[in-house]
């Protein structure tokens, strides 16, 4: 164990979510956690695959007396979202993530914790050391890059997996059971300009946007957080119709599936312009810091000269591209009517970079009705060929349909109530999970996903409770002790 969540408990878990922590593992680069994972089995002497997708599935048989029970599938996520503060100096494809305990949390060091879903990937490999649990069949299945784009669930082939009840621990309420999901879909624009050289005599300036909350791009996407790129875009659609105003470049936003937290943008203006436009951006930053002042106060806006760039966007692609930027939708469109505190459609403006001559902007949508996914991706679509963008989808996944009359879940539930006095609540997430596409090539699986409290995971204030890891262990416990036996229907 670790020197730092050493005392926690319970202590197999804490254990192996530590060296997680050591290990770096942003989505596209989780070959070290899979190949700790994969040599962790074997030295269990249990029987590990890896497939062609580089997933990891590791089998434990039942314990005694056990055998006849239906064969479970623990399923988590090897990856984890890289995101850090601006000042933090952290290379998540080198350097350990750093935790530290305050009271009854763990958060990291500046960047975010891993958490999501390192807490589930260590509970699974709790169960595939223990010695002292009681549990049928169990396989655990460790999938790639679910954050970055599902791609280890999508390339998960039928036949490798045995079980037919599938324990996604990739929830992040404790308390809840998770039946349902949306689905995603990317739409990314791809604006073509041509470089010219900036007016003669020109001024320029860098536009920083900094301190934004931030956050997961599905479960937070309701609380009305600040888009960084849509802060930029304000601050510069409105200057632009006082000064002659050239755009030289533009990065904001880095990860499709959380909510851009920052951005920097490098301008030219007249220099006889150059004090409106100031003025013209610290009047509008205060009406922003103003809106936001409850769902997200710490916006700030930094505006500074810099060196003349050697060539800007050319005017007329610059406006198009504002004028785009400022009627893409971004936010929630819904909630569900069953369920009214979860989002039914949103969409996030996730990135926008500019380099060699175009400017990509990526948006990430997520409906739990497919035929709204479609038409929140027309809706983009229209508003950036409008601009004279090329426009592509990628990355679609399909929606996990919530199934209220599953036997396991009414198990489920008894074994909550009686463990804890206290009946469960039953929910669907708008954040990603990989059930729906598990589910497409083994139907036959009841699904249902659980897991402790993770608070703003996707951002550096992620952190989880204490008391919630060691409540959803003992009901993982509890649960694989109860599963039915092969044939019965519960």
């Amino acid at each position: 164990m670790g020197d730092v969540l050493g005392n926690l408990k319970p202590a197999p878990l804490w254990k192996h979510f530590e060296k997680l922590c050591s290990i770096p593992r942003p989505s596209k680069y989780e070959q070290q956690a899979a190949a700790y994972v994969y040599e962790f089995a074997k030295s269990c002497g249990l029987q590990a695959i890896r497939d062609e997708a580089g997933n990891i599935i590791v089998k434990k048989p039942a314990t005694k007396g056990m055998e006849n029970r239906r064969t479970v599938v623990l399923q988590t996520h090897l990856d984890m979202v890289p995101q850090k503060n601006q000042e933090v100096q952290h290379d998540f494809t080198k350097d350990p993530i750093k935790p530290r305990v305050e009271g009854d949390l763990v958060k990291a060091t500046g960047t975010t914790l891993g958490a999501d879903n390192g807490i589930g990937v260590a509970a699974a490999l709790a169960v595939l050391e223990a010695k002292d649990l009681v549990h049928g069949p169990v396989e655990a299945l460790f999938t790639i890059d679910e954050e970055a784009g599902m791609t280890g669930a999508n390339m998960l082939k039928s036949g490798l997996l045995d079980g037919d009840i599938l324990f996604n621990l990739d929830s992040e309420d404790e308390g809840e059971l998770c039946i349902g999901c949306a689905g995603g879909m990317d739409v990314i624009a791809t604006l073509a300009y041509k470089e010219e050289a900036p007016l003669a005599g020109a001024v320029a300036f860098k536009l920083s946007v900094a301190g934004l909350k931030g956050g997961h791009s599905g479960v937070d996407i309701h609380l009305g957080r600040a888009n960084a790129n849509k802060v930029m875009t304000r601050l510069l659609w409105e200057a632009r119709r006082d000064v002659d105003l050239r755009i030289a470049s533009w990065e904001g936003g880095d990860l499709r599936n959380a909510i851009p937290r920052w951005g920097n943008a490098v301008v030219t203006v007249p220099a006889d312009k150059a004090d409106a436009f100031q003025k013209k951006v610290h009047a509008i930053t205060a009406d922003i810091q103003k809106e936001f002042a409850t769902a997200d106060p710490g916006i700030k806006v930094g505006l500074e000269k810099c060196p003349v760039p050697a060539k800007v966007i050319d005017k007329a692609a610059g406006e198009r591209l504002l004028n785009a930027l400022y009627a893409a939708p971004h936010g929630a469109f819904a909630m569900i009517h069953d369920m009214p505190t979860v989002t039914e459609t949103s969409t996030n403006l996730a990135i926008v970079k500019s380099n060699g001559g175009q400017v990509t902007i990526t948006n990430m949508l997520r409906s739990s009705v497919d035929t709204k996914k479609t038409d929140v991706g027309n809706m983009i679509r229209s508003v950036f060929e409008s601009a004279g963008a090329a426009v592509n989808t990628a990355g679609s996944y399909p929606g996990w349909q919530p199934n209220t009359a599953s036997p396991v879940l009414k198990m489920l539930r008894e074994v909550y109530q009686t463990k804890f006095g206290k009946t469960p609540s039953v929910t669907a997430t708008h954040g990603g999970l990989e059930c729906g596409i598990i589910r497409s090539n083994y139907p036959a699986m009841d699904a249902l996903s659980f897991g402790p409290t993770i608070k703003y995971p996707h951002s550096p204030d992620e952190f989880v409770e204490v008391p919630s890891v060691q409540k959803f262990w003992d009901f993982l416990v509890d649960v694989l002790r109860q599963i039915p036996v092969k044939g019965s229907v519960a």
